[in-house]
């Protein structure tokens, strides 16, 4: 047997591992029930590190207005996995769900249906049906709560798709419509990119779709790109049908898809490329001379998204720090304008004044508390949002608020890290996953495995802003004098018009 035969059967000895290890999208240690409690107790505390410690920051300095991001409620941090599919044609997404859907549960019939106009997102489920947008986005129990800032337009156009499937018990597809070309962008109704953004901030992997012999990116797909600036790490790019060429060919088609991505995606990191072909049923027209190497990049996809349950828990932590560093710099940037605002007039210049020079004071900021820009908001974003607000309404520097968050990503996040699960279950290793220290065996065994019953008690204790008693203070003397004023004036026109009489010594009092 020669050496190029040799690396040939260590391949499909490879392929085959992978098969097995990845066929049926098992994760072994989310059938332990012990491994379960455990994983569900780090996923409480992560919930009340946020409602606790960094919720109370955002919403002192109404972060959500400034970032365009919804708080983060408990079943946005205990949700499932969320796989998020954006390509330039719905057919080739719309064959990327339903083959592992009906690979792994071939009698759903439910599937996805090629849409241009509709996002769906594929859930698992004892039975089949349907929820409308309207209904998904009210619901408790789905985590799309969020989304009815888009509107009714975005909202008609949503819809929950749930089936049995062992596939979805891990994670959540997300199916986005087919790019539009021209002008037709314009006829959505609703901000499409917006909705992107919203997605990929909750989305634990997006998956751009490329079919091998379509590669152009519109304008409205480049935009959707451009919506997942900050969320790199979570962008695999699926190159699908690589089959419909010959090897030559898709090294070709390989390269010009780098050269199209590197003038969008600007980041010096390379991205994965997965070679794939996956089909309802395979074409016969398909070529074999790649057949190794696409088998084996497709075993390399779903293990990615085999591993998505305890990757995620991973992301989830990842996801809360960058968004408390980010409420960190946005609660100083909101002190900091609040302090150069005058007290009593010219209040609307002053503002206008420092949404023009909001580049030096972001600069005079880092420079005062050591901070990168790298954690700045966007500057145009955050002027448009300083539109019409009035930070009379914010309250100065709460140094509670900021220790509680910094404490948050000191310690408590930190630690909640040390928790989460080694990857030993994915590395071929026999070491078993750990998630908490001996000492809290006990306690664990005491919890239930349904996220659904609430703990009695937490570990960490609700922070209580301080008072700001300059700003209360000041409302009782302005209020005093305006009361005052109010009374003497009104007096004074009420005896003169002759409104008031026989009211004794007052009456004597007050006339001159």
């Amino acid at each position: 047997m020669t050496m190029e035969q040799d690396t040939l059967s260590d391949r499909d000895t490879s392929i085959a591992k992978h098969s097995s290890r990845a066929g049926d999208f098992d994760v072994a240690s989310l059938k332990d029930p012990d491994y379960v409690r455990k994983f569900d107790r780090v996923i409480d505390d992560l919930q009340d590190v946020y409602s606790y410690k960094i919720r109370p920051l955002e919403k002192a300095y109404n972060y959500e207005h400034f970032s365009s991001s919804a708080p983060l409620g408990n079943d946005d941090i205990a949700a499932k996995p969320m796989v998020l599919l954006i390509g330039q044609y719905s057919t080739g997404k719309t064959t990327f769900i339903n083959s592992i859907l009906k690979k792994s549960y071939p009698s759903s019939h439910i599937g996805v249906e090629p849409t241009t106009d509709r996002f769906v997102a594929v859930m698992d489920n004892p039975t089949e049906r349907i929820i409308p947008g309207n209904a998904a986005a009210v619901s408790s129990s789905l985590p799309f709560k969020g989304l009815d800032k888009f509107g009714q337009a975005f909202l008609s156009r949503f819809q929950v798709s749930q089936t049995p499937s062992p596939v979805l018990q891990n994670f959540t597809i997300v199916d986005t419509p087919g790019i539009l070309s021209g002008d037709k962008q314009r006829d959505r109704g609703y901000d499409y990119t917006s909705v992107i953004e919203w997605f990929a901030e909750r989305a634990d992997l997006v998956l751009l779709l490329f079919d091998s012999h379509k590669l152009d990116i519109s304008n409205e797909l480049k935009a959707a790109i451009h919506a997942l600036k900050g969320h790199e790490e979570k962008v695999r790019v699926v190159l699908n049908k690589s089959d419909m060429v010959n090897q030559q060919q898709l090294m070709r088609v390989y390269g010009a898809l780098m050269w199209s991505l590197g003038k969008v995606v600007h980041t010096p990191e390379v991205m994965r490329v997965y070679l794939v072909s996956i089909w309802l049923e395979r074409p016969p027209n398909a070529f074999d001379d790649c057949r190794t190497l696409l088998e084996s990049e497709k075993m390399d996809l779903l293990v990615d998204l085999q591993q998505l349950p305890i990757n995620a828990a991973i992301r989830k932590v990842n996801e809360i720090v960058k968004r408390a560093r980010l409420a960190r710099v946005h609660a100083l940037i909101v002190s900091h304008l609040r302090e150069k605002m005058p007290s009593y007039y010219g209040k609307a210049a002053a503002l206008k004044q420092l949404s023009a020079n909001l580049e030096q004071e972001f600069k005079a900021v880092s420079k005062k508390y050591r901070l990168p820009m790298g954690d700045f908001p966007d500057v145009e974003k955050f002027r448009e949002a300083l539109i019409g607000m009035k930070f009379e309404q914010f309250s100065t520097l709460n140094a509670k608020l900021l220790d509680a968050s910094d404490e948050a990503l000191g310690t408590d996040l930190p630690e909640l890290l040390q928790r989460l699960p080694h990857h030993s279950a994915f590395t071929g290793t026999t070491a078993k996953p750990e998630l908490d220290s001996d000492e809290e065996e006990s306690e664990s065994e005491e919890r239930p495995l349904r996220r659904s019953v609430t703990r009695a008690r937490s570990r960490y204790a609700p922070v209580k802003p301080e008072r700001d008693y300059a700003t209360v203070v000041y409302n009782i003397v302005l209020l005093t004098l305006v009361m005052f004023f109010t009374t003497v004036v009104g007096g004074g026109i009420a005896l003169k018009m002759g409104w008031v009489e026989d009211l004794g010594p007052l009456i004597e009092f007050l006339k001159p």
